[in-house]
Formats: structure tokens, sequence, C-alpha cells
């Protein structure tokens, strides 16, 4: 598949672009990870979704990925918006906090909330990185790269810290529109700190010896800025210059254009030759927020009676490069749509145990929709085109269900599994057994169901729609929903939202 080529929005260049390697064949991955202060929400999946989808497709091409994705347990402060960003540390706001008090100590906070992490991205079906790095187990990279910064000129010390001098790096600015002559007109705004020379001057390090989580350095006790360490874990897993470095658009500024100009500074090479960056999410049109109750996380949505691979499908139903609005609906159509790939995976399963003769009336067809699909993810990661060929697909499994040849059975298996390597809708990769189950036993009589939907089919047929309607309805007040599609009638569980 090496003709095959991977275009991209590049946010530093504002344009759509081939995925070029400096390795041929060898993708080379930094994408920013959670701070594991609490449970990460849908937005913050959307973005990790992003980044799985790009090492999807890379791979369905034939490319090698080594893939780092980092975990922030130490320096993420409050004001994280600004150029230097203040505030309270996140990790210590969040153990003084009502949900805090069951830890004994910061530390058992971030083992906490990262296990929990690592449970919702396992249930999302997204691939684990090579490389998952911890802040603080990189301490002395971080404090060896302040301290040269602070001899080549472009950093220094303070009462309070150690802070980049902008002024060193001409270039910063260049991928945010963020310059220093546009911080000094207070374009943006910047933390005031009378010890720095600029106040777009941004913070390596900051001295706190009452700090909950500190460490000893040259320039005394304290923790490190949050932008150093994605520089220093990015840097020793996958070498000076990124092939790829990917994020959400709040990261933009300051912290993925503070990674650049320390970064930069330090090598004398481009930190990253392509950037892409994942649109914000709404729910229900409106921003995320706890005061409208529509702050969603993924173990709310389990608790619900959402399916793990429904939420991932509606998180990825919408194009990274667009805002996406997540709706009780879109869930609903995206548990609709889950449940066509677990009837398509069945009956080829069905098929091929049958071991019908015949020959193979599907596989063209499904070849040439997987082909669409896959084309289409090259074409800047469009899901939105690649999930109708895969929904094509099951409505050409599911025509031939019944009669299925097991070689069509085969095209069927091969299908599902190429598009579940593609998009990881199809079926679960992860061991579940080893995480906790957040999601209730929702138990349903399926039997009982299937014989009021055939009651309810030979109701329409006798024109008694009144009761086709009341068995439709009682039903919903169950929580099953009926869905008529071509290939008959199927039920799911609503999701209680």
């Amino acid at each position: 598949m090496s003709e095959k080529t991977f275009r991209l929005y590049d946010t530093m260049t504002r344009q759509v672009k081939p995925l070029e390697t400096i390795e041929p064949g060898h993708l080379r991955f930094y994408s920013c990870g959670p701070t594991v202060y609490s449970y990460a929400h849908i937005g913050n999946f959307r973005t990790f979704l992003t980044a799985d989808l790009v090492i999807r497709t890379a791979k369905a091409i034939g490319m090698n990925v080594t893939y780092v994705s980092n975990i922030t347990d130490v320096g993420h402060l409050t004001q994280d918006d600004v150029a230097d960003a203040g505030g309270e540390d996140k990790m210590a706001r969040a153990l003084s906090s009502k949900e805090g008090e069951q830890f004994n100590n910061v530390w058992e906070l971030a083992e906490y909330y990262e296990d929990a992490f690592l449970d919702d991205w396992a249930r999302l079906n997204l691939l684990a990185p090579q490389v998952r790095p911890r802040a603080t187990q990189h301490m002395r990279e971080q404090i060896v790269a302040a301290e040269q910064l602070i001899e080549q000129g472009n950093a220094y010390e303070t009462p309070s810290g150690v802070y980049f001098n902008v002024e060193s790096f001409p270039t910063y600015g260049k991928l945010s529109g963020n310059t220093q002559e546009n911080l000094k007109k207070g374009v943006r705004e910047v933390v005031l700190d009378e010890n720095k020379r600029e106040q777009a001057d941004f913070a390596l390090w900051k001295k706190d010896d009452k700090h909950l989580m500190q460490w000893y350095s040259p320039f005394g006790w304290g923790f490190p800025g949050w932008h150093l360490e994605c520089s220093v874990m990015a840097r020793k897993y996958l070498g000076d210059t990124l092939d790829l470095h990917a994020g959400g658009e709040d990261l933009i500024f300051p912290h993925h254009e503070c990674e650049i100009a320390q970064s930069e500074a330090l090598t004398g090479k481009p930190f990253s030759n392509h950037w892409i960056h994942t649109r914000f999410l709404q729910v229900n049109g409106e921003k995320m927020s706890k005061s409208l109750g529509n702050f969603y996380t993924v173990r709310f949505l389990l608790e619900k009676g959402a399916d793990p691979l429904a939420i991932r499908y509606a998180l990825i139903s919408g194009v990274y490069t667009k805002p996406l609005n997540f709706t009780d609906q879109s869930l609903s159509d995206a548990m609709g749509n889950l449940e066509r790939f677990k009837r398509s995976d069945a009956a080829v399963a069905a098929g091929i145990e049958a071991g019908r003769p015949g020959d193979d009336l599907i596989g063209a067809n499904l070849e040439e929709l997987y082909d669409q699909a896959l084309d289409s993810m090259l074409n800047d990661l469009n899901t939105s085109v690649a999930l109708a060929k895969a929904l094509e697909g099951t409505r050409v499994i599911l025509r031939d269900a019944e009669s299925m040849s097991a070689a069509s059975a085969d095209s069927g298996k091969r299908y599902l599994d190429r598009i579940n390597d593609l998009l990881g809708i199809v079926r679960p990769e992860h061991d579940l057994d080893a995480h906790q189950s957040h999601a209730p036993v929702v138990k349903v009589d399926e039997a009982r169901i299937e014989q009021l939907i055939a009651d309810r089919n030979n109701a329409k047929k006798a024109k008694d729609y009144a009761l086709a309607d009341q068995i439709r309805k009682d039903l919903d007040a169950e929580g099953i929903e009926l869905r008529d599609t071509p290939e008959g009638t199927v039920w799911v569980v609503k999701s209680a939202l």
C-alpha cells in the first residue's frame, strides 16, 4: 500500500498536506495526554480518539508507528490558557476538594485517576501507546533542560523561578499567531510577575518549598512548568524532531507554542514537522459545564447504559477539524448503528460455522467499500464518509445473512476485521476483565422482546396499527428502542440520559 498518501491538516501551515516522515514508513507521533486530577470527560476523549484514528489509518497503509502519549501528574496550573500559567497546581487543588478527601496524599490521587483514565481508554477501544511517560518520572531531564536553556541565554533565574526568555526566540508565535508583539499589545492575557523580564516569558521551573509535589534542583525546591515536561519526554522517546504532534485546539496556545520555543531553542532543529488539533466538543448544543448538568464523563455514560463502542462511534462521527455537538440523539443513533455491526459479526460467524457451499457473492463489493472507507480516512480523517461506507458494508452482509455461503462469510469476516482495525467500532479489542466495570448489568428478556416484535409485525400486516404502536410504546417505556431497517426490525437498549 505504499502508493497511498495520508493527508492531514497542518495547524502550522494552515493547509491540508501529506504526512511526510523523516524515516520512510515510520511515523514518530506524540499526542498530549491527560492531567490526572479528575475523570477525563468526553471532550478529552474526542481528542485522544483523533490520535487513535491517525495510528489506525497509518497502520492500514503499512506504516510503522511509534506513539507516545504522556500523563501529566504535576505542574499543570489552573490558569493554563495564558502565556505563563498561574494559579494553583491542578493536582494540589484536587486533593483539597471534596472528592480529594478520600485520598491520603496527592500521589494516591494521581494513581487513582490515572487508573480510571486507562480503564476508560480501554473501554473506548483506543490503542495503547508504546510509551506512556509520566511527568514525575522525568524530573532529571526537565531540570537539565532548564539548566541548558539558562546556559544558552534562552532562560534566566529569578527569586520565584526559571523563565524562558521569549525575546531570545524570534519566531515565537508562529503556530498560534500570538507573537511577542501581539502579547505586548495585550492581545492575549499573561500572568503578571514583577520578577520576569517580559510578561510574555513563561516558567520552566517554579520555586516553591511548600508545594505538595516538589523536587530539589540547582534553583532550589520546586516543580517544573507544564510545558517543559512534553518537550523533554517527546525528545527522549522520539528524537529531536517529531513527524507529528497532536492535541486539542485549546493546547495550540500557550502549551504547544511554548513547547516549540523551548524545544527548538534546545536543539536548533524543528520540533515537529506536522501539527494537528481537534476542535472543541459541545453537549446538546452548549459548552460542557457542571452547572448546566451536561459535563459527561465516559463512566457517567456507561452508568446510564451506553455501550462504550457507541460512545466511541458518536465521538468520531464528525470530522476532527470541525466542532462536534454530542447529543442524546447522536448517542442513540450510534447505539443503533453499532447494533448493525454486531448483527453482521454474528451473521458471518454463523455463515462460517454453517459452511454452505457456493460462490463469494459479496467479497468484491465489500473490498470496494473498505477501500472507499480507507481513502476517506487518508483524506484528513474524514470519519463521516468512512463510517457511512462501513455501514454500507453491513447492509451488504445482512442482505445475504440467511443464505450466506462459507466463501461470502469469510469475505464478510475479513471486511469487519479490517473495518475494526481502521475505525475500532465492530468489537472490543482489550481484555476488559482487567478493568473495573462502571456500567450496570442491563437485564433484558430477549425472547420476550423478539416475540413482541413478531406480534407487532403481525399487527401491522393485519393493519392493526394501534396495537403495533402500543407495542412500540410499551417497549420504549421499558428502555427498549425498536428500529425498522431494510433487513427487519431490530432493538437496542436506550441510553438513559
